[in-house]
C-alpha cells in the first residue's frame, strides 16, 4: 500500500492567503499577487517549481553519493514559462542543476539526472508528460554554492 500524505491549508483573510502545513512541519504562507491576493507569500505554481527541483535535486544527490561521487554543494535554478491563457500552467520548465564535487565526472551526473527523471523523482515523473521539461548542468570542482 503507498504511504498517504497529508496536508492542510486553511484561509487567513478576505482575500486569498492561506497557511499550509503538514504533519509538525513549520506552516507555509501562499498568497496571490495582487490584486486578487496581496503578494505575502508563495504562489503555488512557485511552489511547484520549488517542490520540482527539491526532489529532483533530492534524487541526484542521493545517487551520486551512492556512486561514491563527492557532493559537496548542489543548486537548482528553475524557470517555469507559462501559457498566456487560462488556466496558466507551465507549457515549458528549464532546470539547470550546479554541483559542485572533486570527483563527479559528466557521466555520473547525467546518469544521477536521467534516474531521476525516469524513476527516482516523483514530482517530475508526474508531469514529464505533459509539461516540456529541459536541463542543464555544470560541476564546479570547489567552491560554495549558496
Amino acid at each position: 500500500m503507498s504511504e498517504q500524505l497529508i496536508v492542510t491549508a486553511s484561509l487567513m483573510n478576505e482575500k486569498v492567503k492561506f497557511k499550509g502545513v503538514s504533519r509538525s512541519n513549520p506552516e507555509i504562507i501562499l498568497d496571490y499577487n495582487p490584486p486578487i491576493g496581496d503578494g505575502e507569500g508563495y504562489t503555488s505554481l512557485e511552489l511547484f517549481l520549488i517542490s520540482l527541483a527539491t526532489c529532483s535535486g533530492t534524487s541526484i544527490a542521493v545517487l551520486l553519493r551512492k556512486m561514491r561521487k563527492d557532493v559537496s554543494g548542489l543548486r537548482i535554478n528553475i524557470k517555469g514559462d507559462r501559457r498566456e491563457q487560462h488556466p496558466t500552467y507551465f507549457e515549458k520548465i528549464h532546470l539547470e542543476f550546479n554541483l559542485v564535487s572533486k570527483d563527479a565526472e559528466d557521466a555520473d551526473f547525467e546518469k544521477a539526472i536521467k534516474l531521476s527523471e525516469e524513476s527516482f523523482c516523483p514530482v517530475w515523473n508526474m508531469v514529464k508528460n505533459n509539461v516540456e521539461i529541459s536541463y542543464e548542468y555544470n560541476i564546479e570542482r570547489s567552491g560554495y554554492i549558496a
